[in-house]
């Protein structure tokens, strides 16, 4: 079929009937199908149901540094984890302090931290007149929800295929005092699963921020989450390249095993330089005495090291794959050559992200829902959940079923030429609408 720009209105005419009526036939099936968030699969939970058993009431709870996981403290985790989360993370385990189950948390509770008690020294941001924090988008929705919650100011930084457009970061940082944060995803980025390019970490190393607090929140959510076994992105590790560039003390650098173990019961990190920790360490222990010390041995005695981890990995792709390339197919097969969208295809992580012509995201996830099919909202991708093309669409194809996905799929493709056709029918000029 022809781009959808180059029908006359007849054509166009004739074309919506038909979408229209398949659209029907799909809302007469009663449809309850779910791709609004990022979840692993049933079958992927169960991959980790063996973690269940490495514990047992005649297990032996001692670390190999003698301590009994059972009692309290280690308040920065016990050092089997830090080995372990230190090589999913590519640093050194002196860098790492362990957390409970949720680096969201983590990542909140730094936020937090510098709202009231400030960075290494610097003032509260709570006490100053503006605090910015700047955003790639389309980006993770829940990070925007932090920053929100804090009353911070959020500004837009447009993504490139090598990640944030760079310019403007270094443009922003070195000029606005008020900036204190960006959020990153940099590895199989959410929703367009980008990797940063080298040259984009470098540049980020070699920041020169006017705010002698500004952090970089490097979010690496997806550092061992490839879908291929050949050709996976790697990523310049920040924390090293920032100390060559002689800015040791800029980045915090989040992960977890939510998507690796159980979400609901991982452990989760923050890697940092001594400086940050000997900072975070200030707050922590006067939070907590220490996290889940049995979980992290219970993690730690599965896996026996970042090698049993990285196979574990190795079937959640299998299972995540054909759901990756099902999603690709359907939209290349419906889709492609009509000039009304276009979309990521990336090599690992949880999301692919979908563009369709401006004006028409909304609509398009509102059409999917009326026939039973709940997508992430239009808009979550960007702060404030506004985005000024709405265009951007979130999938997530994990959780489903792979012949549910497939279905769900087909159903999406059709909501998006339906709607493209509405959208170009309505900006027809007057003369060709005769």
């Amino acid at each position: 079929m022809k781009p959808y720009a180059e029908m006359t209105r007849e054509e166009l005419l004739e074309l919506k009937k038909k979408l229209k009526a398949e659209y029907k036939e799909y809302q007469s099936k009663e449809l309850k199908l779910d791709m609004s968030r990022g979840k692993p699969s049933i079958e992927q939970l169960d991959l980790s149901m063996g973690m269940m058993d490495v514990l047992g009431s005649d297990s032996d709870l001692t670390c190999e540094d003698g301590t009994d996981c059972r009692n309290y403290g280690v308040l920065d985790g016990i050092s089997e984890a830090k080995e372990l989360l230190a090589d999913m993370m590519e640093v050194h385990p002196d860098q790492i302090i362990i957390y409970g189950n949720s680096s969201l948390n983590v990542m909140y509770d730094t936020v937090s931290r510098s709202m009231t008690h400030g960075v290494m020294g610097n003032t509260p941001w709570c006490k100053l007149d503006k605090v910015k924090f700047l955003c790639p988008v389309p980006g993770y929705d829940r990070h925007f929800a932090i920053t929100e919650y804090f009353g911070i100011e959020m500004v837009n930084v447009p993504m490139t295929p090598d990640g944030p457009d760079m310019d403007m970061v270094e443009e922003l940082v070195s000029s606005d005092e008020s900036i204190k944060g960006i959020w990153c995803v940099p590895k199989y980025s959410n929703p367009q699963g980008i990797s940063y390019a080298d040259d984009t970490v470098r540049r980020f190393a070699r920041l020169e921020p006017a705010a002698a607090d500004f952090r970089i929140y490097w979010d690496n959510a997806y550092t061992v989450h490839h879908l291929y076994d050949r050709g996976q992105d790697h990523l310049i590790e920040i924390l090293a390249e920032c100390k060559r560039a002689g800015n040791p003390d800029m980045v915090y650098k989040f992960a977890s095993t939510s998507k690796i173990s159980f979400p609901g019961s991982g452990i989760a990190a923050i890697a940092a330089s001594q400086n940050n920790l000997v900072d975070i360490k200030k707050q922590l222990r006067i939070q907590t005495i220490g996290h889940d010390k049995v979980n992290q041995l219970r993690h730690v005695r599965y896996f026996g090291g970042i090698h049993g981890l990285v196979e574990h990995m190795k079937k959640h792709a299998d299972i995540l794959r054909p759901k990756f390339e099902a999603v690709n197919e359907i939209l290349t097969r419906e889709l492609d050559g009509l000039g009304i969208c276009t979309w990521t295809n990336p090599r690992g992580g949880y999301f692919m992200s979908f563009d369709s012509m401006d004006g028409c995201a909304k609509e398009i996830v509102a059409r999917c829902k009326k026939a039973g099919l709940v997508m992430t909202g239009a808009g979550a991708t960007y702060p404030y959940g506004k985005d000024p093309h709405d265009s951007n669409i979130r999938i997530a194809p994990s959780y489903p079923p792979l012949g549910d996905l497939k279905m769900a799929m087909e159903l999406f493709a059709l909501c998006v030429k339906l709607v493209s056709v509405e959208k170009l029918l309505s900006e027809m000029p007057q003369e060709n609408a005769q």
